[in-house]
Order: C-alpha cells, then sequence, then structure tokens
C-alpha cells in the first residue's frame, strides 16, 4: 500500500459516502477472504486521513449476512487502520431510545446463525476476548463527538444482532426486551468480533430509526421509515465524523491492540502454511 490510514468509517444503511472527503483514493483491495463489499475511499476529511467502505456495497445490494465482513476488516488492517467505527442504523427496544436519537452501545448479544465469525480455522485456533466487544476508549470518543453536535445522545446497552434480512416479530422483539436488550440490529456480528480478532479498535454510533415492531402506540418498522429517519440524520453523522476526526489521535491506551496476545493456542509447528500466510497480516507479530 502507498499510504497508511489509521482510522476508517464503515457505513451502514443510508451511509453511502462521507461529504467532505478530498484528495480521494480509491483501494479495490483482493484479501484471503474475498472481495470487499465495496471499493475502499480514502481522503482527506480535517487535515486527516480517513478510510470509508460502504458495508451494503455501493447501491446497497449485499444483504446483512453477505456481507464479506472478513474481507472487509483484513482490507482495512492491510492499509493501516488501527481504529474502526461503524455508522449503523438500528431499532430501539427502549421507550427511553426515540426515534432519531443515537446511541453508543457498550455490548453485543450474537442472535445470528448463518454467518462466519472468526478469521481463525483451517488448522489455527485463537479463542480472542470478548467480553466487552467495544474499544471503550474509541467509544468515549465516537460518545463525544455526537454530544458535540447537540443530538439526542444514550451510552451504553446491548445491540442485539438478528441474521436478517427480515425484521422481527412481534413475539421476537418483545422477547428481546425481556432478554434486557437496548437496540437490535442486522451487521454487529460478527464485524465486531473481527476487529478484535485484527486487534482494531471498535465503536459503533447508533442511530435509533424505530421502535422495532414491539411499541403498541407506534407503527412497525418499514424501510421507508428506516431511511426516512437516517435522512434527517445524515448531518449529525456527518458532524460527528468531522469532530471526531479534529481531535488529535495519541497512541491507543486500551488493550485493543494487543488483543491477539494471549489467544492463540495451536503449536505454531501443525498450522498449515497457507492458514499461516493468510493470517500473516494479523499473527505475524506473534511469530517473529
Amino acid at each position: 500500500m502507498t499510504e497508511t490510514v489509521s482510522l476508517a468509517i464503515i457505513g451502514g444503511s443510508g451511509l453511502y459516502r462521507i461529504p467532505g472527503l478530498e484528495d480521494t483514493k480509491e483501494y479495490n483491495i483482493d484479501t484471503p477472504f474475498g472481495k470487499t463489499s465495496a471499493p475502499i475511499i480514502v481522503g482527506t476529511l480535517e487535515n486527516t486521513r480517513v478510510a470509508f467502505l460502504a458495508r451494503h456495497g455501493l447501491g446497497h445490494h449485499i444483504t446483512p449476512t453477505e456481507v464479506p465482513y472478513r474481507a472487509n476488516i483484513y482490507a482495512l488492517k492491510s492499509l493501516g487502520v488501527e481504529r474502526v467505527v461503524s455508522i449503523s442504523a438500528c431499532g430501539s427496544l427502549r421507550e427511553d431510545y426515540a426515534p432519531g436519537h443515537i446511541v453508543v452501545p457498550d455490548n453485543i448479544f450474537d442472535n445470528t446463525k448463518d454467518r462466519i465469525r472468526s478469521f481463525f480455522g483451517n488448522g489455527f485456533v485463537a479463542h480472542v476476548n470478548v467480553a466487552d466487544p467495544f474499544c471503550e476508549d474509541l467509544s468515549n470518543q465516537v460518545e463525544a463527538a455526537v454530544r458535540a453536535t447537540g443530538a439526542a445522545t444514550h451510552r451504553g446497552g446491548s445491540f442485539i444482532t438478528i441474521e436478517g434480512p427480515r425484521f422481527s416479530t412481534k413475539a421476537e422483539s418483545k422477547t428481546f426486551r425481556t432478554w434486557g436488550m437496548s437496540i437490535i440490529g442486522m451487521t454487529a456480528s460478527p464485524e465486531a468480533f473481527l476487529a478484535r480478532e485484527a486487534e482494531l479498535c471498535y465503536a459503533t454510533m447508533a442511530h435509533v430509526t424505530d421502535y422495532d415492531v414491539w411499541h403498541e402506540s407506534e407503527s412497525p418498522v418499514t424501510v421507508d421509515m428506516v431511511i426516512q429517519t437516517l435522512n434527517k440524520n445524515t448531518h449529525i453523522a456527518q458532524d460527528a465524523i468531522r469532530n471526531l476526526v479534529r481531535k488529535p489521535k495519541s497512541e491507543r491506551v486500551c488493550q485493543c491492540g494487543q488483543a491477539l496476545a494471549t489467544a492463540l493456542i495451536t503449536d505454531p509447528k501443525v498450522i498449515p502454511a497457507e492458514t499461516r500466510k493468510n493470517l500473516d497480516l494479523l499473527v505475524g507479530k506473534y511469530f517473529r
């Protein structure tokens, strides 16, 4: 690669570009895990080089299950990215997290079933710690950046990821509420877990677009409802990103950059050569 960029934004439903990026360059990166959802656009924003990736592809043609999560995270890692901010649409499972509000969650409940959740396998085993799947330091920065826009902002709550692409039934939605979930979406898993395996800091700026289908006095969620709310919130996301990149980036003080230090269990002598080669970007420093 010809440049290094430390911060990446992954845009979800309704966010397919970052206005104001200057001096842009497009990267089409082939990875051992396939191609990325879309070309990665690297540009300058507030004098900072920032990478942007449209999670669902240009034109939104990739379902939540079909997103090439491993390729996306791997490609960002190959560009030198250290911090990833996911901008996602979500439904609220709480009365106080209203449509139009923004949530910076602190945990994930993975309720998906058809996705590959790890870079590891094929003769190489790792057990990464994801007790706290979002980087607290980066989440603090994201929260501050959003609050500075004046938007209604909430910190904390568990983000349940469902398989999709359909929305929940009322029975499911009400059950998730009894479980203590705060917001619901379709892409936080396995993206956050792969980011941890890649030793990247990861945080989510979740835009509440609806009350899912549990709220008796509100209409059930629809695509139109999601897009309308996201369109209203677009300027908040853009301003928050600018606020985030304006802050000088210091050395990481979290443990995300050493997440694999205590996770690798396979004897290096038995790791297949091809697997070792494919994962060298992630684990190479532990074998040198």
